[in-house]
This record gives C-alpha cells, structure tokens and sequence, in this order.
C-alpha cells in the first residue's frame, strides 16, 4: 500500500524544514544546523525540486547522492556506447604497439632453502557462527520482531488498529524495508508502554530516546513523516 498525498506532502515539509541529522528545525538559509553542525543540503535549486519530485512519485527519498549516481552511471554508459561504435568501426583490425627489441637477461638461478616445520604458520583458527535452529532463517527486514524480554526505544512509523489491520501493517513494513533498516511490526497490547489495540510499523532497535530520535528525521524523509521515536517495555 503506498503512501497516501498527505504522508508524502509531510515527508517533503520535514525533508525542507529538518536537519536530516539530529531533527531539529532550520531555516532555508540556513547553511549548517544549529544543533549539530551539520552542513545542511539545500532547500532551493534544482535537486531539491528533484527530491520533492522523487518523493511525491515514489513516496520515500534514498538521498541527495542518487542524483550523482545516476550521473555516473549515464557516463559510464556513454563512454561505452562509444567503445562498441570504435570496436565496430575497426572491424577486424588489430592495433599493433611497436616495442623496441631489447636484450632479454637470462635467468637468476634460484638456490632453494630448506625451511624447518618449526617455523611453518600456523593455520587460523575457524571463526565460530552461533548456529541457528533447523528449519528456521533470520527473519527479512520488514518482517523484524522486538527481542523477546529486551526494552528499549524505536522509531513509530505507522500505527493501526487491530481490527483487519494486520495486512495494511505488514503491506508498509515491506514497503518501509525498502529504504529504512530493521523494519518490523508489533502488537502493542503486549508492551505497557504502548496504547493497547494497534500493530505498531517501527523501524530500529535503539538502547537511548536520543539515539532513537536522531533517526527520526530519516524515517521521515523516506516518507514517513508522521514518524516519532517511542519506548518499548513490557
């Protein structure tokens, strides 16, 4: 289910309005954030007519540096559209390198050592990997669960009521994984510090309300802008 216009409307006011950094408003003049230091891109001119555009069309942002990349790419694409015309052209033909004939040294004989066992490495030793139970994989992202027995903070995407609402929730958190990290759904009836009745979209398992909110202003910008940091308890 994609994001409705109001949703995709507050990610552009927050991606204008917010340092994408630590949250806190700005100015459009404003060059660095006030709170944090962080140079500030820019809210006039053409790639940011082009992020308001990105997100009203696809309801999420990945960041300023796609416009580069697709610069590059177009490039890269460019110069070898030009190699394939030049290789074409030519045909058949080589292009041979003139080498100046100079006289080759012959060979260094090699005398060989006779190297003790004692001082052969020794082979690392395997890395372990906590063996996971049969049958059974690492959940996809979108698909996340809170640890079982662990509190902490997280970022409250979307929330929605129980009634039928499990499918709308799991519809965003696949929609959410695509651009956010560690996206899951939860039910809220079990957790004390929520408002019984809803499955809570979140995304981020934090361990501090200040780390927590310094990822609010990304899950905004990829189009969540209604996104608030909330702790998780039993």
């Amino acid at each position: 289910m994609g994001a409705s216009a109001s949703e995709r409307e507050s990610a552009i006011a927050a991606a204008d309005s917010t340092c994408p950094r630590c949250g806190a408003g700005r100015e459009p003049d404003e060059a660095f954030c006030l709170e944090c230091g962080l140079r500030l891109p820019q809210v006039n001119g053409r790639v940011p007519a082009l992020r308001r555009r990105w997100i009203r069309r696809f309801g999420w942002y990945p960041g300023d540096w796609i416009w580069i990349s697709l610069l590059t790419l177009l490039v890269a694409a460019a110069g070898a559209a030009v190699s394939i015309g030049l290789t074409v052209h030519r045909g058949d033909r080589a292009v041979i390198t003139a080498t100046t004939n100079a006289p080759v040294a012959p060979p260094v004989p090699v005398t060989p050592s006779t190297v003790g066992t004692t001082t052969l490495p020794t082979a690392p030793e395997p890395t372990t990997k906590t063996p996971t139970t049969p049958g059974k994989t690492a959940p996809k992202n979108g698909r996340l669960s809170w640890p079982a027995h662990a509190n902490g903070w997280t970022i409250v995407l979307v929330s929605y009521p129980k009634v039928n609402g499990r499918p709308a929730a799991l519809q965003t958190a696949a929609r959410a994984a695509r651009s956010l990290r560690q996206v899951g759904v939860l039910d809220s009836s079990v957790y004390a510090s929520l408002q019984p009745g809803y499955y809570v979209v979140f995304t981020g398992i934090y361990g501090s309300k200040t780390d927590a909110d310094a990822g609010v202003s990304t899950a905004r910008q990829a189009g969540f802008g209604g996104a608030y940091s909330r702790q998780i308890a039993r």
